[in-house]
């Protein structure tokens, strides 16, 4: 696994509201250097997700960035009253190469710090599961106009899976969940907070 300092990379979404700031972010987005990947996607907040969230849009800008800074100054210009979400990378469990196009990620929180021998438990049962390309610990930073109601306390104990695969989005999160699942079986609680599902590709 990498170590945090070097890392820049991660995801935002931010919602796609069809008004001047979205259209901006998006053009802003397509020319940027610092962009692989982006993807129009819908975003299921689950249970305990909405309860810190309740303010979400049905359809988000999701790009994969490589320079965080950046694309954080870059967010703050064109932030709206519903929030954008900013996803760093800390640590990678692994990337490799997968069937299918990317179909969904998934973000979950550990309510409570792990140690080592619990991350690389995770990173093991996750790295059995075929259709995971990318999984990654991380971080959010959330960026609105409006102050949320309650502070979310998991920001810094995030886990990302991207999934590939051309199944239906919901083959994929029942995967997701069964994957959940397996970790909680060694004592480890991860906790969805949102899943994306890609609808199309832009860039």
């Amino acid at each position: 696994m990498s170590g945090r300092s070097a890392s820049v990379e991660g995801y935002v979404c931010a919602p796609y509201l069809h008004n001047e700031n979205s259209v901006q972010l998006r053009e802003t987005l397509q020319k940027s250097p610092y962009i692989d990947d982006i993807y129009f996607v819908t975003a299921t907040f689950s249970e305990d997700g909405r309860a810190y969230f309740p303010s979400y849009a049905n359809t988000y800008l999701l790009a994969r960035f490589k320079n965080q800074k950046t694309m954080i100054q870059e967010v703050e210009k064109y932030k709206q009253d519903k929030a954008t979400f900013v996803f760093t990378k800390d640590d990678e469990f692994f990337q490799r190469e997968t069937n299918g196009n990317l179909n969904l990620i998934s973000v979950y929180y550990l309510e409570h710090g792990q140690s080592l021998d619990d991350m690389t438990d995770v990173a093991t049962i996750i790295g059995k599961r075929n259709k995971v390309r990318r999984a990654e610990t991380g971080r959010l930073d959330l960026s609105s106009t409006n102050d949320p109601k309650f502070t979310f306390p998991y920001g810094q104990n995030l886990v990302v899976l991207e999934i590939s695969s051309g199944d239906s989005h919901q083959s994929d999160n029942k995967y997701c969940e069964k994957t959940r699942r397996e970790v909680a079986r060694k004592g480890i609680n991860l906790t969805n907070l949102v899943s994306l599902s890609v609808i199309d590709k832009i860039k």
